[in-house]
Formats: structure tokens, sequence, C-alpha cells
């Protein structure tokens, strides 16, 4: 395997370049308008490695918000190249949240600073389908034999999505094996899980009228003055929400990790001479796993009720317009090879491994639920320093090498053969 791991770091141009053209790709959810370029993309990518694909389309009424923007088809490609070898699932979402202000040049147009590749998700993640590629592309090169059949995954709307791509996979049955999850990070980590979120629409109606009228009597109503009974109440809620802590063992040296309430935007008026009649905001509630999903949004709601009936004449309405399950304990029987394996890429020792949980989510708890599929791998080429959904995202050409080595040896049949699970069950 020595040459393979020589011919990555050799090869690691073609991976960036690869980066570069799934960068200028823009697959930000909200709105998902960019998944059927990008599946055009990848299937380019992935044919000259053996692999048959297939587009799998999540249905419209599943995911579509009533009275939500226009947006684009939820297309996932699956990606697979059979020889009758176990199977590893190779989990990448392919959208990236919107550009948010600040950046010094354009996102969708990967730039370069000495190692650093930078773009709108070149760390989330689609600079771990660059290395996966690559390790693929040395296995090919390099003749190494594999011990699973990979099976590459590229999904929708992780970003907080009513109805992932993978969610929809592993309800239909498509998932096989196991999964290695690229959704995580280039450090010295064992995944413990995470919490769940969901984002709440809610809309206060209000009377739009002249806005010199609007201090009359029985002439308009503001809707966004009318709401700050509203916003007050949530304030309240957010130090409230924050008491709540996990036992979800929190990253080293780090507090511990507790359930999250926050607007997340907002958005009303449309002109200095009309009394805005409506406006818009999105809560985001990321809620631990020992909470109820059921309990957070009615607390939520019954806050909302509450305040907005202390205006007379003002409305609300709200709707659930994204949905993470928790993800609980993900371990299992293939985490030791590839935490080796890890180690083979980035250099970490054995004792450099820490498990924790993390605040933020995955989609893989709806996997959890839909297929009872509790094992869930997780690495990837996330680090605090790399600006991950701000200006400046960013990855380097070093962890993309680290990575593909370690994808490869992974799957390479003779690395730490005793530790394949399959190879001790067959033998039993």
């Amino acid at each position: 395997m020595a040459p393979a791991m020589a011919w990555i770091a050799g090869e690691v141009e073609s991976a960036a370049n690869d980066l570069g053209a799934m960068i200028a790709v823009d697959t930000s959810f909200p709105p998902g308008r960019g998944y059927d370029a990008f599946a055009d993309l990848m299937e380019g990518l992935v044919a000259p490695l053996g692999f048959a694909h297939e587009r799998v389309v999540v249905p419209e009424v599943l995911w579509q918000v009533p009275g939500g923007p226009a947006s684009g088809p939820r297309t996932n490609l699956v990606a697979t190249r059979r020889s009758g070898r176990p199977v590893c699932g190779l989990y990448f979402h392919v959208d990236t949240v919107p550009a948010a202000p600040g950046w010094q040049g354009d996102p969708l147009r990967m730039a370069r600073d000495g190692d650093m590749l930078i773009g709108l998700g070149a760390a989330d993640m689609k600079g771990c389908i660059a290395a996966v590629l690559l390790a693929l592309r040395a296995a090919e090169a390099c003749n190494v034999a594999l011990a699973y059949d990979p099976m590459l995954l590229f999904c929708t709307d992780e970003e907080g999505g009513l109805y992932p791509g993978i969610r929809y996979l592993a309800e239909q049955g498509r998932l096989e094996g196991h999964v290695l999850n690229f959704n995580g990070s280039a450090e010295a980590r064992i995944w413990a899980g995470c919490f769940g979120l969901f984002n709440l629409l809610v809309r206060v109606r209000g009377q739009a009228v002249h806005a010199g009228e609007g201090n009359r009597s029985g002439s308009g109503l503001n809707a966004i003055e009318g709401a700050l009974p509203l916003l007050n109440a949530l304030a309240v809620l957010k130090a409230r929400v924050a008491t709540r802590v996990s036992a979800l063992p929190p990253p080293p040296g780090k507090p511990a990790l507790a359930a999250q309430l926050n607007i997340a935007t907002i958005n009303g008026g449309t002109a200095g001479g009309q009394v805005p009649a409506l406006l818009e905001l999105t809560l985001n509630r990321r809620y631990a796993p020992e909470e109820s999903f059921e309990s957070a949004l009615a607390e939520i709601e019954e806050t909302i009720l509450r305040s907005v009936a202390s205006v007379p004449g003002l409305s609300v309405e709200t709707a659930l317009v994204g949905h993470l399950a928790p993800t609980s304990d993900p371990t299992g029987p293939h985490w030791p090879r590839w935490q080796h394996a890890m180690g083979q890429g980035f250099g970490y020792a054995p004792e450099e491994f820490r498990k924790w949980g993390a605040a933020s989510c995955s989609d893989f708890g709806w996997v959890q639920r839909a297929t009872g599929m509790q094992e869930v791998l997780l690495g990837g080429l996330g680090r605090p320093s790399r600006n991950i959904h701000a200006p400046g995202e960013h990855t380097t050409t070093t962890d993309v090498v680290a990575l593909a080595r370690s994808v490869l040896a992974y799957l390479a049949a003779d690395f730490a053969p005793e530790l394949i699970p399959e190879n001790t069950s067959s033998r039993s």
C-alpha cells in the first residue's frame, strides 16, 4: 500500500482541481437549486472509476414548505461498484449554507493561499469528496485490493432540511453495509453522537396602510412593532433553554454542551412609506438527545401564541421548515479500524483520540431511526480554524492528502485485516 500512499501525495493537485469544479456549482441550501448540476459533475468524475450511478429524487411533497420559495429538485446520486464484497457506504452532503456577507472574493471560485484551498464548502464538505475520489484513484492506479465495495452517497439538504436525502434513501431501503460519514472532523476524535435541530418559520401578520395614517386610531397594524413582545419573550426563553445541559461529552477543553434557541433569520417591511404587514422569523432550536422534539416545539409555540395574544389584531402562523433528529451513540464494531486508519492518514497516535459529541447536528439520526443501523463512522476535514459556514471557509492540501490516505487504508484489504469485523464473522 506504500506506493498508493505516495501516489496520493503526488496527485493532490488533481483533487484540488476537482474541488474547484465542485465549489463552482452553487448547491447552497436554502434554496437548493444546484443539485442536478452537481449530480452532472459527479457522474463525470465517478464513471471513469467504474461506478454505475443512479439519481434518486426526493418527492417534492416531503420537503417543500407551503408558501415557501421556488426551489429545485432534491436530486441524490448513488454510485456503486459491485464485486461481491461487503459494502461500505461513503456519505457526503453536497449542499452548503448560503454565502454569508464578508467574503473577500467570490465564494464560488476557489482561491489558493499556499496550502489553503478557499471557497464555500471547501471543508464542509466538498473537500471530502475530492479526498475520497483521490483515494479511489490511488487504489486503481496502484492495484490495491479492497476489503469493501464502496457505495458513494451524494445527498441533499443536510444543512437543516425538512427531509434530507439520506433520510429518504434510508427509508426506501437503499443503504447497505455500514456507512462512513464525512461530515466530521480531521481531529483525533471518536464520535459520541450529536444534538438534533429544527427550524421553525414564524409569520406575524398585521395590516398594511400608508405610513402617514399608521398612527391614527384604527388604521393599520405594524407587524414589526407588534412582534416586540414576542421577541422579548423569545429572549427570555433562550436563556432558559441554555440552562439545559446534555450528558454528551463535550470537545476537549470546552464547556458542557447545552441546548440552544436562536433567531436565525428575520425579515419584514417593504418601504418607509408603508406600515409593515408581515414579519417573518426563522427560529433555530438545537435540542439535546435527552430532550423531546415534541416538547421543545410545543414550548416555543406556546411562547409565540401567548406573546402575540397580547397585541389585539395581530395574528401568527408557524411552519416547520427543517428537522434533523439527534444521533445517539454511534459506536460499533468497525470503529477501531477506522480509528486506526485515521491514525495512519493523519499521523495520530492511539492515545491522542478522545470521544466527544457536539451541539452541531447530523442527518444520521434519521438513518438510525429508519434502519436500525446504530453504528456510524465519522471523519472529515473539519477543524476549528477552518471558518466552516463563514467567510474564508477553507481546507488544506495537507488535510486532503491525510483524509485520502485514511480512506484508502480503511478500504484496503491488507490494512489491519484482524480488525475487519467481516473477517472475524466469516471465521466464526
